[in-house]
């Protein structure tokens, strides 16, 4: 049947069936019942790698369960690092960020990239042209930005990202669009500019909306994370 590749995040889960490092169909689930869902998609077919990258820890009996379903199991999560030292990578790195320098690797090889993960988070990671990681950051992620005004005012109202935005705003929506969606712009900008001769690589929920307000070239890969757990599987053929 092929592998069979998890990326549990901090608001939804995304795997993918794989024959190689080709994804297969992609499925998302948002719930409680992560468990109960990986479970579903194993219950017909049996993969013979899976790969299961999660940012909350899994536990023991999780483990077992899970390891009966295939041939072999990895785990990518705070206590196992496994993956990580083989790929060269510093252990503190949340396992959808290390997938991502897999696949960057793979896609741009000889060439130094910028990460940009637009998620509930914003990382932004770094590779010179070996390889090898150099080092990124963790900003806000623009829906967060987006509570956080409304979680720590007083009177400032949730709003979402629009689908345009002005340079300053008329009224207290506009002002907070354009702040957040600005912000965000003038952080990513600044970086492009920093690292002018590296490959920027958007990735995350909302790389498309700001790789449309970029003025740079930019390589947009919607999967990069599943792509680095199925080259991760492949690792373990």
């Amino acid at each position: 049947m092929g592998n069979l590749v998890i990326d549990i995040g901090n608001t939804a889960l995304k795997a993918a069936w794989t024959d190689g490092i080709t994804l297969g169909k992609t499925f998302r689930y948002q719930g409680e019942k992560m468990s109960d869902f990986i479970l579903s998609l194993v219950s017909k077919d049996r993969p013979d790698v899976m790969v299961i990258s999660s940012t909350r820890e899994i536990s023991s009996k999780e483990e077992k369960i899970f390891r009966e379903k295939c041939r072999i199991l990895v785990i990518m999560d705070s206590r196992h690092n496994d993956v990580l030292e083989r790929n060269g990578l510093p252990s503190y790195l949340s396992p959808d960020r290390a997938a991502s320098i897999i696949a960057a690797r793979y896609l741009f090889k000889g060439r130094g990239c910028t990460l940009f993960d637009f998620g509930t988070t914003l990382t932004i990671d770094f590779l010179d042209a070996d390889g090898n990681y150099s080092g990124g950051n963790i900003s806000v992620g623009c829906r967060t930005r987006f509570k956080a005004i409304n979680r720590y005012s007083r009177s400032l109202p949730l709003t979402d990202t629009p689908s345009e935005i002005t340079g300053a705003g008329h009224d207290i929506i506009s002002s907070i669009e354009s702040g957040v969606i600005g912000g965000i712009i003038f952080e990513t900008e600044g970086y492009l500019r920093r690292y002018p001769d590296n490959i920027s690589v958007f990735t995350g929920g909302d790389a498309i909306y700001f790789a449309k307000r970029m003025k740079n070239s930019i390589f947009v890969v919607c999967n990069l994370v599943l792509m680095g757990l199925a080259l991760t599987a492949e690792d373990y053929v």
